[in-house]
């Protein structure tokens, strides 16, 4: 039976705000943990907490503010849970421990040059209609390039879900999973100098108005 304390101490955890749009609850729930009864708690809170920060506030409020609501598929996953997800479950869902660190899903773990970073996995409901319907996933591949500050940028086929990291030292590389597949953008590479006119008839970034808070 689990400890009215630690339960109590994840509670708080969950209300932590990370920005003006989440809280770090946001990114706790795991399908395999949920699926496989595994916990999905931080050994290190207070690192991942000012990862999810950075992550938050960088890429995801932008995101929020220039789209409407956002889809979150996988945030945070500790250590124990990410090395279950990769050794455990079959076929074999996550990446390695030493991938997830500093710039992965694991929030807490730095890399082995102590980088902090974060990522998660997101969809656009907003561009996955219009993906669905034939449009090319690179149009928002180049506008997140164009418009934010991440280490990767990784896409998928269903809805052009993509993981988004954030890390010190970014990288800045763009891969994909959906044709034409592989690297996109990465160090060495030339961007596409025609890339803004793929995404001329994107909502203005940051163009959302929410009610302001009074006396703030």
């Amino acid at each position: 039976m689990r400890k009215p304390g630690r339960y109590v101490s994840l509670e708080d955890l969950g209300r932590v705000r990370l920005s003006k749009h989440f809280q770090f609850r946001n990114f706790l729930y795991s399908e395999i943990g949920n699926f496989y009864g595994k916990q999905n708690i931080p050994d290190d809170p207070d690192l991942a907490i000012a990862a999810g920060r950075k992550l938050a506030t960088t890429l995801l409020d932008p995101l929020v503010e220039t789209f409407g609501p956002i889809d979150i598929r996988s945030g945070y996953r500790s250590a124990a849970l990410n090395d279950f997800g990769a050794t455990e479950v079959k076929p074999q869902k996550c990446a390695s421990n030493a991938s997830n660190a500093g710039g992965g899903h694991i929030w807490d773990l730095r890399d082995d040059e102590g980088r902090m970073g974060a990522m998660v996995s997101v969809s656009i409901p907003w561009f996955a209609e219009q993906y669905n319907a034939g449009r090319d996933w690179r149009d928002l591949a180049w506008w997140l390039f164009d418009h934010l500050d991440f280490h990767v940028a990784w896409f998928f086929p269903k809805n052009a879900a993509f993981n988004l990291s954030w890390r010190e030292q970014p990288d800045r590389l763009i891969q994909s999973y959906i044709a034409p597949k592989g690297k996109l953008y990465g160090p060495g590479l030339t961007p596409d100098p025609q890339r803004a006119e793929r995404y001329a008839d994107f909502p203005a970034f940051r163009g959302i108005a929410y009610p302001p808070v009074p006396g703030a």
